[in-house]
């Protein structure tokens, strides 16, 4: 009892929690869950960690990441890395700490991707060397799995050599170094072949070292391409051209070498910063010319095969190496130059004789037309002049057709020598290329290797027969076939065509004829030289017209006018020396000075002095000499107002007038004051105004 008297209270102690058995206090808990949260890690699921590879088998791989449970990742995923083994530290993504089954869910794949871009960056900057998975093969290429990126190794970045199986390499671990990366594509280049090149550089240096122009050397063909062949030099590559592969012709490098064939090459040229080196085949044996037959010579005739066709002709191959070309020229004897291909084709074995041969320069021209004599040499004895032949249509120009009596005997028939008749403007109005047409020899032009031809002269020139036919005021049918600004072109009888102006076109009524119109046509010209009709239609109904006033004429009761005013005596026409007189009398008449008022009253009363002796007798009854003109007073005019002379469309020559009209022989007579003498209107000519009736009254023009 006495030591528990001895016992100090706790002030702070915790007689809840003692009452329910927690023998720690709150700091004493604190430690205690500390210490525990030590020994276990703390994991969030979608992160990455690192785990240490506990267990593995054929499928699966048991990682330990301190959780409560480990976690299983599919082999699958660690296939680029096929030295796995217990013990090694791995990352992996939490995908789900507890499923359903309460396994813990990881992911090696995934934890990569995540990562990924950062390694492949660092690896490219660092020039590391990385290793990759070769997952499938693709179009040029393929895919290998790095970091769990797939990236892109090119066909020619496998190796050195060209790969033609890139199967081989498929399921492959190998390693690469990565060339390039698009960030925005998020693809990445990778090549193993970067990783020898380095020491194949070293390579090439000593070999181009030792290389000299001329040497030979043997090499593998390494690659074969349509314009030449790679050979492997053992280290570094050269050229072999197609053309330096044989002397002869060669279609495509294949038909000389083969792939991975030993040859022996000469080293043409080199280029020591380029690095390129070109070799040559045919070099090593002598050129076939030097070895071609020494007799042989222009003149000689050589078979051969046709190895190049082009527009311009065709290359023969005489022996290996040894071509001549026959010119399109050179293979027929005709003007007309067509392609090489419609007399041969590659593979044909032609014969051909040598036009020109240099051995220096390696050239020789052929000829094949040469095999045929030329048609020119008896041109003169097969077709003399006025032979008549059939010949074949070339070609038109302007002026003529081109024709083809024969292979090489080519001719021209002028425009004007197609027919007697037709106006012909270009010659595709009268035949087509390629039609045959008959034709007679007209003149030969030997040293041209010319022909003048006809197809007219065939037939007679019925110009002569025309002008029999068509003469001058016949009057024909005939059908407008064309209408033009300076007239119609006229379809006659017998073929021949005939000319119209416009103003010959006018119909009765008025009207203008009009294409394909037929009417009747009167020939106003023919020219046999010039091979020319004129015609008019207006003509036709004109004549008719002018006669049927004529016969009206010798009916009508004036005639005896008419004939006393032909029988008239023919008086002078006005002149010069006329009008100078005239001008006298003008000036004396001012002089008098008459007063106005008498002008008019004289003015007056011959007015109807002048009508009543017209209006009273008939005109046929008066003779011309007593004419009421002449014994009418004239008073004093001026002389613009007396002296008149009316054309003949206004005063009938029959008639006569009251205006003075003096002549070469009348001079200034003074008269009395009341008159002044009167000189007579001469009669108008003779012309189609005559036949017209003639006015009843003539009035005095004042």
């Amino acid at each position: 009892m006495e030591n528990l008297k001895n016992v100090v209270p706790v002030d702070d102690f915790n007689w809840v929690s003692y009452e329910k058995g927690e023998t720690y206090d709150d700091q004493n808990k604190t430690e205690l869950v500390k210490t525990y949260d030590e020994t276990l890690n703390t994991m969030k699921d979608k992160e990455v960690v690192i785990g240490k590879v506990t267990a593995l088998n054929k499928r699966e791989v048991v990682v330990n990441i301190g959780f409560k449970s480990d976690g299983v990742v599919p082999m699958s995923e660690f296939r680029y890395n096929p030295d796995l083994k217990i013990g090694d530290d791995v990352e992996v993504y939490i995908e789900n700490q507890e499923d359903k089954d309460g396994q813990l869910i990881l992911s090696h794949k995934k934890a990569r991707a995540a990562r990924s871009w950062e390694r492949v960056n660092e690896a490219l900057e660092n020039n590391e060397i990385i290793k990759g998975f070769v997952k499938c093969r693709t179009k040029g290429g393929m895919i290998v799995d790095i970091f769990g990126v797939e990236a892109f190794l090119p066909g020619s970045q496998i190796d050195v050599k060209p790969i033609r199986d890139y199967d081989i390499f498929v399921g492959k671990t190998m390693e690469f170094k990565i060339v390039k990366i698009n960030q925005d594509f998020k693809n990445v280049v990778v090549s193993h072949k970067a990783l020898i090149e380095a020491e194949l550089e070293l390579q090439k240096k000593e070999i181009i070292s030792k290389l000299e122009k001329g040497q030979v050397l043997e090499g593998t063909v390494k690659n074969i391409t349509s314009y030449g062949v790679f050979i492997d030099l053992g280290g570094v590559d050269g050229l072999i051209h197609i053309t330096d592969l044989s002397w002869g012709r060669v279609t495509h490098p294949e038909e000389i070498v083969k792939l991975d064939e030993k040859v022996n090459v000469v080293i043409l040229d080199f280029d020591d910063e380029k690095r390129r080196i070109a070799l040559g085949l045919k070099q090593l044996t002598p050129h076939p010319w030097e070895a071609l037959n020494q007799n042989l010579k222009v003149g000689d005739k050589v078979k051969g095969k046709v190895v190049v066709m082009a527009d311009y002709g065709a290359f023969i191959e005489i022996e290996p190496g040894v071509e001549g070309l026959i010119h399109v020229s050179e293979m027929s004897w005709t003007q007309h130059l067509r392609s090489a291909q419609d007399f041969m084709k590659v593979g044909d074995d032609v014969e051909a004789i040598i036009l020109t041969l240099d051995r220096d320069e390696r050239k020789m021209s052929l000829g094949i037309k040469q095999l045929k004599d030329d048609p020119w040499i008896s041109i003169e004895a097969r077709f003399p002049v006025g032979s008549k032949h059939t010949a074949k249509v070339r070609n038109f120009t302007n002026f003529g057709v081109f024709v083809e009596i024969e292979e090489g005997v080519d001719g021209l028939i002028h425009i004007s020598d197609l027919s007697w008749t037709k106006k012909i403007k270009h010659p595709s109005e009268f035949t087509h290329i390629g039609a045959e047409i008959e034709v007679q020899v007209l003149e030969i032009d030997k040293e041209n290797r010319r022909l003048s031809l006809g197809h007219k002269q065939l037939e007679e020139n019925p110009w002569d027969v025309f002008e029999t036919i068509f003469t001058v005021g016949s009057v024909h049918e005939g059908i407008i076939l064309e209408m033009m600004d300076k007239g119609a072109v006229v379809s006659l009888p017998y073929g021949v065509e005939g000319f119209a102006t416009p103003k010959h076109l006018v119909k009765e009524d008025g009207k203008t004829a009009v294409v394909d119109e037929r009417m009747s046509f009167k020939v106003i010209e023919f020219n046999k030289e010039a091979k020319r009709i004129i015609l008019s239609h207006s003509r036709i109904f004109e004549d008719e017209q002018k006669s049927a006033k004529k016969e009206f004429d010798k009916k009508s009761p004036r005639a005896p006018r008419k004939e006393a005013v032909e029988n008239m005596p023919a008086i002078e026409k006005t002149t010069l020396g006329d009008i100078e007189e005239l001008a006298a009398l003008k000036e004396k008449m001012t002089e008098a000075k008459k007063p106005e008022t008498k002008k008019a009253k004289v003015k007056k009363d011959v007015a109807p002095a002048a009508e009543a002796p017209v209006a009273e007798a008939p005109v046929a009854e008066t003779p011309a000499a007593e004419t009421p003109v002449a014994e009418i007073p004239v008073v004093e005019t001026p002389a613009e107002e007396v002296v008149e002379t009316p054309t003949a469309a206004e005063t009938p020559a029959a008639e006569t007038s009251a205006v003075e009209t003096p002549t070469a022989e009348a001079s200034p007579v003074e008269a009395p004051a009341e008159a002044l003498p009167v000189v007579e209107a001469p009669p108008a000519e003779a012309s189609d105004e005559e036949n017209l009736p003639q006015p009843e009254e003539t009035k005095t023009e004042e």
